[in-house]
């Protein structure tokens, strides 16, 4: 039997003795390690990504999943885990595409695969005291902030993020893709927030036309060559177009860098995450003093650039 025939009739041991919610998590931890999945799609690892799926099965809040922990499960809510686990392991889809759910920064978004799973540090960084006004802030005043645009939006989120973070701001979200932009606009509603973030198809600053801007957020596609190449089967799941940065990674972040400028206010800047391109950026701009940001999972991957440095 060839190795695809084998993959599409995996079926996972389904135990009887599982009573407990608990019982359910820690079986779905054992199987996904013996299948060596990989886990960077809304959950860090394998405990992560077994609550999210067990909890979401039982319409339960991941967050709170210690407070249901001992409760039974059902016959047939435990069908519907199996499946799950099953189908995980055989498809190897992350599972946010499996539940069409991701949580980012608690806020949970519908995800297909139109569009890349949200995963960006950018989203804590919105969230957290750089922009919370104050002497350390990154932008003085966040109410202060009128326009915000976000490229290469894919599915929304960081668009609803920066809406939220920023109340009395407008926010222009661009992608090239229309798949994704159907994502986008299902979130954006889901979230009511159609009379403030406008959806734009087209490739970077080209559908704002001279528009100015108090922030500019970006998560592009930032994989090189090499890791394209290398990508595990969960991440071929998800459109291409959203992940490949070049040969060298940085193709699309240069483009940003070299016409945002033309699209900041005074005191505006540009917030950029670039992967492992922190090296490449400084070489191919040795005078732009490139502000790093580390988040409580990354280190050099995320870059603030004020108005100043584009002048």
């Amino acid at each position: 039997m060839s190795k695809a025939r084998r993959s599409q009739t995996l079926r996972v041991p389904r135990p009887k003795e599982l009573a407990t919610i608990l019982d359910h998590v820690r079986y779905a931890v054992t199987q996904f390690q013996a299948a060596l999945l990989v886990f960077a799609h809304g959950t860090a690892d394998p405990l992560a990504e077994a609550a999210f799926i067990v909890c979401e099965a039982l319409h339960l809040p991941p967050d709170r999943f210690d407070v249901f922990a001992g409760a039974r499960v059902t016959r047939d809510e435990q069908k519907k885990i199996f499946d799950l686990i099953e189908a995980r392991i055989r498809t190897r889809k992350p599972a946010a595409y499996l539940l069409q759910k991701v949580y980012l920064r608690g806020i949970p978004f519908y995800v297909d695969e139109r569009a890349i799973v949200p995963r960006s540090y950018l989203g804590e960084i919105l969230d957290g005291e750089l922009f919370a006004g104050g002497d350390a802030s990154l932008i003085g005043d966040p109410y202060a902030v009128e326009r915000v645009l976000d490229l290469c939006t894919g599915s929304g989120c960081l668009a609803v993020l920066a809406a939220l973070r920023f109340r009395n701001a407008v926010v222009d979200a661009v992608d090239i893709s229309a798949d994704a932009l159907a994502v986008a606009a299902r979130n954006v509603a889901g979230h009511g927030l159609e009379d403030r973030i406008r959806l734009h198809e087209g490739d970077l600053f080209g559908p704002v036309g001279d528009a100015r801007y108090d922030l500019i957020v970006s998560n592009p596609p930032y994989v090189d060559a090499a890791g394209m190449a290398a990508l595990p089967p969960e991440c071929r799941h998800e459109p291409p177009l959203a992940l490949d940065g070049g040969p060298d990674g940085i193709a699309v972040v240069r483009r940003i860098i070299d016409n945002a400028g033309r699209h900041l206010t005074a005191g505006a800047g540009l917030l950029c995450e670039v992967g492992r391109g922190r090296l490449l950026l400084e070489e191919a701009y040795p005078e732009a003093r490139f502000l790093w940001l580390d988040t409580e999972e990354s280190s050099g991957e995320v870059f603030w650039l004020d108005a100043a440095q584009f002048a």
